[in-house]
């Protein structure tokens, strides 16, 4: 195992590292006045459930940021295996950017206005209550409005920085 000890750790290796771990995938959306925005969203995690509380990292250089920002909202949406393409779609891996990734009949919306993935395994629809800003990131921390959960389809799993599927039985 190899173990860090008062060394800077670069970012190649800090993804490597935190790549040991598997985690669902999620594209974080929001639409302001221009339009919806999303990104991959590999940190979406809860804070809190008393009151219900989100929070997702965001980089401030990701254009979704200004949109989180002035919608005043944001949607985490769980993938399913079958949804897997918009990983690198919305991972930037595409030629496809901003509006142009949201299919239309793709998407509909829940109380905030964020756009949701319709067939999601689950979605968190959050009023944005406060953004921390350190080291590049902006945490963006939401309360819980209103959720969906969708099919008992096989989720869409990064791990090491592949995508994989959790196959149940």
């Amino acid at each position: 195992m190899t173990q860090a000890a008062d060394r800077e750790i670069g970012p190649g290796e800090f993804w490597k590292a935190i790549g040991s771990r598997a985690v669902g995938a999620s594209v974080v959306t929001a639409r302001d006045t221009q339009g919806p925005a999303g990104f991959l969203g590999l940190s979406a995690t809860h804070l809190s459930a008393s009151p219900p509380m989100l929070m997702v990292s965001v980089g401030s250089a990701t254009s979704a940021l200004g949109t989180i920002r002035n919608a005043g909202h944001f949607a985490i949406n769980y993938l399913s295996a079958a949804d897997r393409d918009l990983i690198d779609v919305f991972g930037g891996k595409t030629e496809r950017k901003g509006a142009d990734r949201f299919d239309p009949g793709r998407w509909c919306t829940l109380t905030s206005g964020a756009p949701v993935l319709k067939n999601a395994l689950g979605v968190l629809d959050c009023r944005l209550e406060e953004l921390i800003e350190r080291h590049g990131s902006v945490i963006a921390i939401g309360r819980l409005t209103e959720f969906s959960i969708g099919s008992s389809s096989e989720p869409a799993v990064m791990y090491r920085g592949a995508v994989t599927t959790v196959m149940s039985g």
